[in-house]
């Protein structure tokens, strides 16, 4: 017993010393960061407003490194996102804001049904558009060595944002990853998409006008096409050449046209495919879960399956999405 207690006060203090040096060494980064941000062009009043209360969320941390995309097999990942249970809310959403909704797919050419996959598995449907305090979160993510460039130079966007009053500094709160709205964008998104479609002088991201026009203008930008196939799922022959198979979101590679890929794929007739378009064949399971078949699941992908990696580059969140989209695609 006397062991045991001593283990546990031991394992206290070692907490309490990682969490001090962590918040001191914070500091130092937040005064080197407020630095950086004023020497970009970012007002000081503005950098020392925001900045002032920033703290360092060890909570993130643990995020970030226990993210669903790094340990569900690809089953259960599509499964809980697609479910018709989430079907259903979305259509209930749709009901309620169809005119709206209408408006933006046929102006931006960007499907209704995709846009609500995407804010289904998001931020289901709005209901969960996160609490956190996205300049503590950014913040975080800086000051951690893992990703430190991409997060500093959200948070010198996002404050650049702020400074330029495109965001109000008092509604910063989102995910853990510092993403914000109905749609879940990061300050670059923010940037470069997000528009005021009411035409208020506000670009309000967790309403439905401008959150929907700024997700299909995003998509449309980047190239999504109306009405072409994300996705089928194939059935492999022992033979396929492993230099064919893609395995990262990073970086998909061996894109050829369909036909080709007809020697590797048991039942290729019945999938009625358009020989000539582009694909890829991607294993989702293989670098991620403990012991996964190499060809199976396996998946043949097109480009617009590519732009959904744009929005996040996991292959499983693609699936998801895209697989929501057909559900929806079938109820509406």
């Amino acid at each position: 017993m006397i062991k045991i207690l001593a283990l546990f006060v031991t394992l206290n203090i070692l907490f309490v010393s990682n969490s001090f040096s962590a918040n001191k060494d914070f500091t130092f980064w937040k005064n080197d960061f407020k630095k950086r941000a004023i020497q970009s062009g970012i007002s000081k009043d503005i950098v020392d407003e925001v900045m002032s209360n920033a703290k360092f969320l060890s909570k993130v941390i643990e995020y970030d490194r226990y993210q669903p995309e790094f340990y569900e097999d690809t089953y259960t990942y599509i499964n809980k996102r697609s479910s018709k249970k989430k079907i259903t809310s979305g259509i209930k959403l749709y009901k309620k804001e169809k005119d709206i909704i209408d408006k933006v797919e046929k102006e931006f050419g960007v499907e209704k049904e995709l846009l609500l996959a995407l804010m289904g598995i998001e931020t289901n449907f709005g209901k969960y558009l996160g609490k956190m305090d996205i300049v503590s979160s950014l913040a975080t993510l800086s000051f951690d060595k893992r990703r430190s460039e991409f997060f500093t130079k959200e948070l010198l966007i996002l404050l650049k944002l702020v400074d330029e009053k495109i965001i109000d500094k008092n509604i910063l709160y989102g995910s853990w990853a510092g993403a914000f709205g109905n749609f879940q964008f990061m300050p670059r998104t923010i940037r470069n998409y997000a528009i005021d479609y009411n035409k208020n002088k506000t670009i309000e991201l967790k309403k439905t006008e401008d959150s929907f026009a700024s997700a299909a203008n995003y998509l449309s930008k980047i190239g999504w096409k109306k009405n072409q196939p994300c996705y089928y799922k194939i059935s492999l022959k022992k033979n396929t050449p492993l230099k064919y198979l893609n395995s990262s979101a990073r970086n998909i590679k061996n894109k050829k046209k369909v036909i080709f890929f007809k020697k590797y794929i048991n039942d290729f007739e019945n999938l009625r495919l358009d020989g000539n378009l582009f694909a890829s064949i991607i294993i989702p399971d293989k670098d991620i879960i403990p012991g996964a078949k190499t060809l199976s699941p396996a998946y043949i992908v097109f480009d617009n399956y590519e732009k959904i990696l744009k929005w996040n580059r996991s292959l499983r969140f693609a699936l998801a999405v895209c697989t929501l989209k057909d559900g929806f695609k079938n109820e509406i």
